[in-house]
């Protein structure tokens, strides 16, 4: 057993549930709910440990020197975010251009309790063409869940529906925005 993986089960009393698809290089991994910023090192543990590149996308001036080299070596890639971009298009981009490049974001758009999931990694997914992966860090029983490939179809109400069931029962770490 790894260093990472003792810590994050033995010492941190986590596992993880599912795994991602090897032969599946580029998705939009979802992950809900996201309450907290101890959801960023859960993620990066994970990742670590089932040995998976999951990306990021931020602002480009934090690429810049003498940060730059750390947020792409964490899987990050810049964004131009001025005014006037079609953000949806630049992220879809940005996916297809590499050959690897599993997106985690969270449809929330914040780590507060939100009723309606904001829609851009729906988009995002079908403008690249690639599956969306719900994951879920459920603190009540300190597992990471990893759910199916889901493919949208276009009709975001259903889809969002059935991606939204995945998350039932759920606890994030704060728990009054779960």
């Amino acid at each position: 057993m790894g260093l990472t993986k003792f810590i994050f089960e033995k010492v941190m009393g986590w596992k993880i549930e599912g795994s991602f698809d090897p032969s599946i290089k580029k998705a939009v991994v979802i992950v809900v709910p996201h309450t907290s910023w101890h959801d960023f090192y859960i993620g990066a543990f994970t990742r670590k440990i089932l040995k998976t590149e999951i990306n990021y996308i931020a602002k480009k001036e934090l690429f810049k020197w003498p940060f730059g080299w750390y947020f792409r070596w964490m899987g990050g890639a810049p964004l131009d975010r001025s005014p006037g971009q079609n953000q949806v298009e630049a992220i879809a981009e940005i996916i297809k251009t590499k050959d690897e490049f599993r997106l985690a974001l969270s449809p929330e758009g914040t780590r507060k309790k939100v009723a309606v999931w904001r829609t851009g990694y729906y988009y995002i997914a079908l403008a690249a063409n690639v599956p969306i992966i719900a994951v879920a860090f459920d603190y009540l029983t300190k597992k990471v869940i990893i759910n199916e490939p889901f493919y949208p179809t276009g009709n975001i109400d259903e889809d969002t529906l059935k991606l939204r069931s995945f998350y039932k029962g759920i606890v994030g770490k704060n728990k009054a925005y779960s």
